[in-house]
């Protein structure tokens, strides 16, 4: 583990608002010209190819041999090589710094980046461990009964959703048929969803498989988390009410989920560790750690519709809220003796915070549609997305004069 102290700085001029501070040091994927994929670093308002570097030896060409995927790295290796990163970019490094030319074929704005889907999940796992979010939907659905159904605080609740339907940041999002049903209605119906929604999620890579049978204890989860993403887990509302009983949601979740474009290794986000919300009852023993188990990232959701010029902030929440850590999901995911595999993501479901402005979802929002969201600029009123929306997530770590983020993960309705 590699912990940039607080106090570095880089040759590259790092705004303090911006995500990308030499204390973070992420990692994705872009294309280059002539097509060639490679693995890319982002410091301030660049993007860095890091094939440039190696092939001009200035990392080891015997480490990474291979720089057009992630399928070759481990957590150590990544580890590894975000460090060698940090040196190159340090202030007091003239090795790139002072090579003018190698300098401009290997930084390149972040304007132009062309940026991939940074890992082709094997599968992915989605979890309901906002407890906020879980209240909010129980009061909304079952006003007569306890919001929180009786095994909310026992066990990490998830369902394994749709891996081929993951997408990097940008892509747009066709709005979904399925079935619905009104409570007048005889009969169901199929169609376009009238209720698009969006997910304010955090999520994470697999940096370790596990064979069949094999259990991953929780004091383990550490060295299998590859890194962080921010997820938006587009719901279709109105399908997800009608299919949902009794197995879960099907179509109303499976048609998208996007991701940004940046995986965050866990060493970059250790300083922001925060003692685990307090859990009652106490967890059963598989899911006990002493690690502090949250993370101090604040979060925020902006809408911009056609006929905006720019977006609006529509809630800002915090990932601190989550009940459930993700060191517990994946321990709860693999107890049971599935196999993990290299590169499988998990999501956390959906972060809200405990009062209006912080929810993370337009159910909760505009609470079923009966207090819309006002767009100040246009005078224009949501109570779900519409076509032509553009809907997008951040977040980031404050530290001291600098930044630890993810960037953005944005989706358009079309």
């Amino acid at each position: 583990m590699f912990i940039a102290p607080s106090s570095a700085r880089s040759w590259v001029e790092v705004r303090p608002e911006s995500h990308f501070s030499i204390q973070n040091i992420p990692f994705g994927l872009m294309t280059v010209p002539g097509g060639n994929v490679t693995l890319a670093t982002a410091i301030g308002d660049f993007a860095v190819n890091l094939t440039v570097l190696r092939d001009s030896g200035l990392l080891s060409e015997i480490k990474y041999p291979d720089l057009d995927h992630f399928a070759d790295f481990t957590l150590e290796s990544l580890q590894g090589l975000r460090y060698e990163i940090f040196e190159l970019l340090e202030a007091g490094n003239g090795a790139l710094r002072d090579n003018d030319l190698l300098r401009k074929l290997a930084l390149v704005p972040l304007d132009e980046a062309s940026l991939l889907l940074p890992i082709r999940p094997g599968a992915f796992i989605d979890f309901y461990s906002g407890i906020h979010h879980a209240s909010n939907v129980g009061k909304m659905f079952r006003p007569d009964m306890d919001a929180l159904l009786s095994n909310y605080r026992h066990v990490p609740v998830g369902y394994n959703g749709r891996a081929s339907s993951v997408v990097v940041s940008g892509t747009p999002i066709h709005r979904p048929k399925g079935q619905t049903k009104s409570p007048n209605d005889p009969t169901p119906t199929f169609g376009p969803t009238k209720e698009l929604d969006f997910e304010l999620e955090m999520g994470f890579f697999v940096s370790e498989p596990t064979g069949m049978g094999e259990s991953l204890p929780i004091d383990q989860v550490p060295h299998s988390i590859l890194g962080y993403v921010l997820v938006n887990d587009w719901s279709a509302r109105d399908v997800q009410r009608w299919e949902y009983q009794p197995l879960g949601p099907f179509l109303a979740k499976s048609f998208a989920t996007s991701i940004s474009p940046w995986i965050v290794l866990p060493d970059a986000l250790e300083p922001f560790r925060l003692n685990a919300l307090e859990q009652d009852p106490q967890p059963l023993p598989y899911l006990q750690t002493k690690r502090p188990l949250r993370f101090d990232i604040k979060l925020e959701v902006q809408l911009k519709t056609r006929a905006m010029s720019k977006h609006q902030t529509i809630s800002v929440s915090n990932a601190k809220y989550l009940y459930w850590s993700f060191d517990q999901q994946l321990a709860h995911q693999s107890s049971n003796g599935t196999p993990l595999g290299w590169g499988d993501l998990y999501a956390s479901g959906t972060i809200s915070g405990p009062v209006e402005g912080s929810f993370g979802s337009m159910l909760e929002i505009t609470w079923k549609g009966s207090n819309p969201i006002e767009l100040t600029e246009t005078n224009e009123s949501r109570t779900f997305l519409q076509e032509g929306d553009s809907l997008m997530l951040t977040g980031f770590c404050q530290g001291d004069g600098y930044r630890v983020g993810f960037g953005s993960v944005e989706g358009t309705v079309n």
